[in-house]
């Protein structure tokens, strides 16, 4: 009895241990994730400003829930998830410095919260060094504050591996949960990279027959996606219409190379349409090479973990999110690789994880010194390359907000409306509707704006070299920023 009695304390305090323990680790985890996150949001405050003003499509996705101005024509590709994301700030105020601190927190939360999914499938420090290598890119600092979907598919994306993984081992509830709401974040903000960001997990699902998992993953892309669907067959003519005018915009989708696109846009063009000009400096694009061969080793190391399926989903779920931009678009813009950057992070930070805690040799310092002096390389290429572009986007921000000054002080006040050269972001700057009669964002007619123009101030934004439609030709003009500004005042509007 005795000896029974031993026994079992024993146990209990191995039990005790052992929860003690896993609940230390769990702490660390925490603790060092929440770090990351965190940093993360402060170098988003610190080196992208928040008076730095919204861009174009910005503009677009704000002005559907702002009351500062009429809601700018919504084209074919776009999805509603980003307006409704940033509706709890935009639809009281007009603060762009409160809606930018308002996304980069959100944003840091939400790449904690996506990494933190991944805890149990990879050691803590590799999670944390994922994390600081995606958040320390300059496309990723860049666009986390912004009011732009692409950011919010990478973290989706990244979650919902990871949950995906935790459900298929059968690890509770709470992973469907997770894999339910990142498939509809996904969805909310873009449908089309949604599903190619989840073929993979589509497909493991089919093949091993993990119905639940599959069922769920199903569920989250239609709750997301609802919406998109609705409008479209409301607006668009069902989703096949919207779809081939979504293609339509974007080019055509069909067999383009856009790998030197990409290339091309590495050097800060935030939209390389046409994607001209020389490559930037070697030591821009020097980590685009490394990052797939990295992310290789990185799945060898995890072949030898036994970690196997941790590593080769998201690594294929990577593959997957970058192909329609790599080889189906013959345009680029960096952000659109964002999902693919977030996957890839991990068998990344595996492999220099890996190469930096080699086993202990006397050569053992040479690869740990190699890894550090190449990451402090890398940080500072990417601090470069988002500095240039923070200057060259704010200096163009600042340019819409003199034009919109300009029209103020020409009588072109609310309600207004504003057609022409950049007359979306300049209307939403200067509080107007835009209209236009031509190209991707077509929604009226000349008489349509002569008519209206009878009625509110108007005005014709036109580039040098070029003239005003017929029906402005009697305007006043004044010169403006790269062109002529043609404006009309009825006196009802004076």
């Amino acid at each position: 009895m005795a000896g029974s009695a031993h026994a079992t304390l024993a146990g209990l305090r191995r039990e005790r241990s052992h929860r003690t323990s896993g609940g230390a680790r769990r702490t660390r985890c925490t603790v060092a994730l929440a770090a990351v996150a965190a940093a993360f949001t402060l170098a988003q405050l610190l080196l992208v400003p928040p008076g730095m003003g919204l861009g174009w499509d910005e503009t677009v996705y704000v002005s559907q829930v702002s009351a500062h101005a009429p809601a700018a024509f919504f084209s074919a590709p776009r999805a509603r998830g980003v307006s409704l994301l940033v509706a709890p700030v935009a639809s009281w105020s007009s603060s762009t410095p409160l809606l930018r601190i308002y996304l980069a927190v959100l944003s840091g939360l939400a790449l904690f919260l996506a990494l933190r999914a991944w805890r149990g499938l990879f050691p803590v420090r590799v999670l944390a060094l994922a994390g600081a290598l995606f958040a320390s890119l300059w496309v990723t600092l860049f666009y986390g504050p912004q009011a732009m979907p692409n950011y919010w598919v990478a973290v989706g994306a990244l979650a919902a591996v990871a949950c995906f993984l935790h459900a298929r081992a059968g690890r509770g509830r709470f992973p469907y949960w997770g894999l339910a709401a990142s498939a509809a974040l996904m969805a909310w903000m873009r449908p089309m990279d949604a599903v190619w960001a989840v073929l993979p997990l589509l497909a493991l699902g089919l093949a091993r027959r993990h119905w639940r998992p599959l069922a769920v993953l199903l569920a989250g892309l239609t709750a997301g996606a609802a919406e998109w669907v609705i409008e479209a067959c409301v607006s668009y003519g069902g989703p096949v219409r919207r779809l081939a005018d979504a293609s339509a915009i974007q080019g055509g989708l069909g067999a383009h190379f856009a790998v030197v696109d990409q290339l091309r846009s590495l050097g800060g063009r935030t939209l390389c349409r046409p994607c001209t000009g020389g490559l930037p400096h070697p030591l821009v694009t020097v980590w685009w090479f490394v990052l797939p061969v990295l992310a290789v080793l990185g799945l060898t190391v995890a072949v030898r973990a036994r970690r196997t399926a941790a590593t080769l989903l998201p690594f294929a779920c990577a593959a997957a999110a970058a192909f329609p931009y790599l080889f189906l678009i013959d345009y680029a813009a960096p952000r659109f690789l964002l999902p693919a950057y977030a996957l890839l992070a991990l068998p990344v930070a595996d492999a220099l994880a890996h190469l930096a805690g080699a086993p202990r040799r006397p050569w053992r310092p040479v690869p740990a010194t190699l890894v550090a002096l190449g990451l402090a390389v890398h940080l500072a290429v990417q601090l470069a390359v988002l500095t240039h572009t923070v200057a060259s986007t704010t200096a163009q921000h600042r340019g819409w907000s003199r034009t919109a000054a300009a029209l103020h002080r020409l009588g072109v006040r609310p309600p207004c409306l504003l057609t022409g050269s950049e007359a979306i972001p300049i209307a939403f700057y200067a509080g107007c509707a835009s209209a236009a009669t031509s190209g991707h964002n077509a929604n009226s007619t000349e008489n349509g704006i002569a008519g209206t123009a009878r009625r509110i101030p108007a005005a014709v934004l036109v580039p040098a070299g070029s003239g005003p439609p017929g029906y402005a030709r009697d305007w006043a003009a004044e010169p403006f920023d790269g062109g002529r500004l043609y404006f009309t005042v009825p006196e009802s509007g004076r």
